[in-house]
C-alpha cells in the first residue's frame, strides 16, 4: 500500500471531529510545505511492539545520533491521540522555543519542546501552528 493510501486510510479510521480536523491539518501542511517527503509510521516498531500512535509524517531531516550514527527521518508529524492531535516538530536545538515563540499565542494547546498538543482545531489559531510548521521545517533543512 502506497503511503498516500495509507495517510488517507489514518485519517478516515478517526472519530468524525478529529477525522475533518486532521484532514484540514494533513491538506494545509501540504499547503505550506509544497513538494515535502511523506511518510507513514504505524507506531510498531520491529519486534511487533507498539511505541507510538501512528504518526504522519511530512519532510525529512537526519537524526544524528549520540554514537555517531544517523538516520532520516520527518521533520513534521501529525498524529491522532486520545484527547486530540499532536503535532510534532522534531530536530530543534532549543527545546524552549515553540513554547516561547508560539505558546502564547497558539490558543488553548500544550506545547512542549518538539510537540503540540491540543484538542480540536477551532481550539487554536491555525496561522500561528503554520507558522510555528514552517520554522520546524526551516529550522532542519
Amino acid at each position: 500500500m502506497s503511503v498516500k493510501q495509507q495517510i488517507k486510510e489514518y485519517i478516515a479510521a478517526q472519530p468524525d471531529a478529529k477525522r475533518n480536523d486532521m484532514q484540514a491539518l494533513h491538506d494545509r501542511i501540504l499547503k505550506t510545505l509544497p513538494g515535502c517527503k511523506l511518510w507513514y509510521d504505524n507506531g510498531i516498531n520491529s519486534e511487533g511492539k507498539v511505541v507510538s500512535n501512528p504518526n504522519i509524517g511530512y519532510g525529512s531531516y537526519t537524526i544524528k545520533y549520540a554514537n555517531g550514527t544517523t538516520r532520516e527521518f520527518f521533520q513534521i508529524g501529525l498524529s491522532a491521540n486520545t484527547t486530540g492531535i499532536s503535532v510534532y516538530i522534531l530536530g530543534l536545538e532549543d527545546k524552549k522555543y515553540l513554547a516561547e515563540t508560539f505558546g502564547k499565542d497558539l490558543g488553548k494547546a500544550s506545547v512542549t519542546g518538539y510537540c503540540i498538543k491540543f484538542k480540536a482545531l477551532k481550539d487554536i489559531n491555525v496561522d500561528v501552528l503554520e507558522a510555528a510548521i514552517r520554522y520546524g521545517a526551516e529550522a532542519t533543512k
